[in-house]
């Protein structure tokens, strides 16, 4: 059994993750700035194997308070998952600054808050999978998407030098490219459910190791470019 947690598990993809780490009996540490019904209720099926702790990950407190009321035992996966759109539209001629700054909260600074508060408890092995976006490489051929694009640029960024850093402890850091994705964000037009993006993460994340450390893959565990 394995101790699994993850950010922004109240829906979408990090929803999907907890629901099968469960099913494949792991212990999961649901992370979420407020719980859902459908969160609730995996909680209450899970026979005590999943636990839901208020956290959001823009607030240092927060992060500090709902990380602590985990526990203290050893976390073998953090998933990072928690995310916001932004402001989707160009913002080409004029910027709403303060939704910027959410933005970066919660999608740059939040995995690292996140990281800071379970590294104590993160292992030799241990791995903390990321989860960003096609939008966030240089690759990508088009325009819009400001906030959001800029700050998984950023995240990608942030968690190589990351990996970098853990590589001598054993920690093994990930970056994930989740695919288009049928969820609140991803929109119903999207190419994939999100249960086949979180078994090609679950996947993925299994298969990483200490020697691919910092790489950003896709959900079906090719290489993306960065």
């Amino acid at each position: 059994m394995a101790t699994v947690a993850i950010t922004g598990a109240a829906r979408g993809i990090g929803l999907e993750l907890a629901a099968q780490h469960v099913a494949a009996g792991d212990r999961v540490l649901a992370l979420a700035r407020k719980a859902s019904p459908a969160l609730e209720a995996l909680a209450a099926s899970s026979g005590g194997l999943l636990t839901v702790h208020m956290v959001d990950v823009a607030s240092d407190e927060s992060v500090r308070s709902g990380v602590a009321s985990t526990g203290t035992g050893p976390v073998d996966i953090l998933y990072n998952v928690a995310g916001v759109a932004g402001h989707i539209p160009s913002e080409l001629e004029s910027a709403d600054w303060d939704a910027w700054n959410v933005v970066f909260a919660i999608m740059v600074q939040g995995p690292l808050r996140v990281l800071q508060a379970f590294l104590p408890r993160l292992g030799a092995d241990a791995k903390v999978i990321n989860i960003t976006s096609q939008i966030g490489a240089s690759t990508w051929p088009r325009g819009g998407y400001y906030s959001y694009g800029a700050a998984k640029a950023a995240l990608n960024r942030l968690m190589r030098s990351v990996a970098t850093d853990l590589k001598p402890r054993g920690v093994i850091v990930g970056i994930v490219h989740p695919g288009w994705v049928q969820t609140d964000m991803g929109g119903p037009a999207a190419h994939i459910t999100p249960q086949e993006s979180a078994s090609g993460i679950r996947q993925v994340a299994a298969d990483w190791t200490l020697e691919t450390t910092g790489d950003f893959l896709n959900w079906n565990g090719k290489p993306h470019a960065w």
